[in-house]
This record gives structure tokens, sequence and C-alpha cells, in this order.
């Protein structure tokens, strides 16, 4: 488990990760091409930018996605956050804060990537860098019950085709429809 682990997932996961159009296509190659220059850039710690890890979170039969309303950003959006060095992958790095985030500790993640988006904001570092967001599927066991973590404004459940106001309606209904694709 090292920051050299998290690099090397990285780059496995966006080697593999089959686009779904020429724009993803050229994100996945400046993606590799970032990690290529950087070393540390799966760490928060990496300024000038750093590798994140998201799960779109799906109930059992895909018909409700897991939203948290994020108290930085203000919006709904798909649970996920900073790489920690005791990640040994950032498919362990996104299952954790999915599981963390959610309060579900069954929860199943999809390895392969789903898609990925890169984004300027000033997280926790208190200084504008930006994220380069890796995104993966995972789904919730039959009943789960969210419990909001201190993470999150607000968690909850929203029908997929009935997204809240106030949501990342196109980065969610896109991921919705890879996950659908995938299934």
């Amino acid at each position: 488990m090292s920051a050299r682990s998290l690099h090397v997932s990285a780059r496995e996961r966006l080697t593999a990760w089959r686009t779904d159009s020429p724009d993803a296509e050229s994100l996945r190659h400046t993606m590799l091409a970032f990690l290529d220059s950087a070393p540390d850039g799966c760490l928060r710690s990496h300024v000038p930018g750093h590798v994140t890890a998201s799960s779109l979170v799906l109930d059992a039969d895909h018909r409700n996605v897991l939203l948290t309303l994020h108290p930085r950003v203000g919006r709904w959006i798909q649970l996920g956050g900073h790489c920690e060095e005791d990640d040994d992958t950032v498919v362990d790095a996104a299952l954790r804060e999915a599981r963390e985030e959610s309060g579900i500790d069954e929860l199943t993640i999809d390895p392969d990537l789903l898609s990925a988006h890169t984004h300027p904001i000033t997280c926790s570092l208190g200084t504008p860098t930006r994220h380069l967001d890796l995104r993966f599927l995972v789904v919730a066991p039959v009943g789960a019950r969210p419990v909001r973590s201190n993470e999150s404004t607000d968690l909850r459940w929203w029908p997929v085709d009935a997204l809240p106001d106030g949501a990342e309606h196109d980065t969610i209904t896109h991921l919705v429809r890879l996950a659908a694709i995938r299934r």
C-alpha cells in the first residue's frame, strides 16, 4: 500500500478502460500522460492536481441511485473522494469512499472503470487544484439503508429517471446510461 501501488492501479484501470467517445479517449490519454509526469499524482498532497475515486452507487435493481448533497460543492453528486495512502488501489479507494459515505458495508464494485472526468476545485487542500476523477460502478444489496456520514449534508436514494433539482444531472444521467450498457 503506497503512492506507487495507487499509481500503478490508476494506470492499469485507465489503460484497460474502453471509452465510449472520442472525448473520453482523449481524456484517457491525458490522464495517462498526467500520471507519467506525476508519481505522487494519486495523493491529495500533489497540489497541481490529483486522482480521485468515485462511485455510482445503484440499488440492486439499478432503479435508484444513491446521491450525496455535498457540503462544499452544494449539489447532489455521486459518492467518492480522495485516495489515501492506506488504499492499495484506486478501486479500493472508490469502494472505501462509497462505504464510508453511505454507511453500507456490503457494497459490490465492478473493478472496470465506468468513466472519468476532470474538474477544477478547491478541495481540502484549501487552494485551487484539479481532480482527475476515476468513476466506478457500485451496487448495493437488496434493502440497503444508507446512513449519512459527516461528509454529507444529506444522503438519499433517487429514482434514476427522477433526479432532484440541484443534482449533477448530466454527470449522473451519463453514468447511469453507461451502467445500463454494462449490465
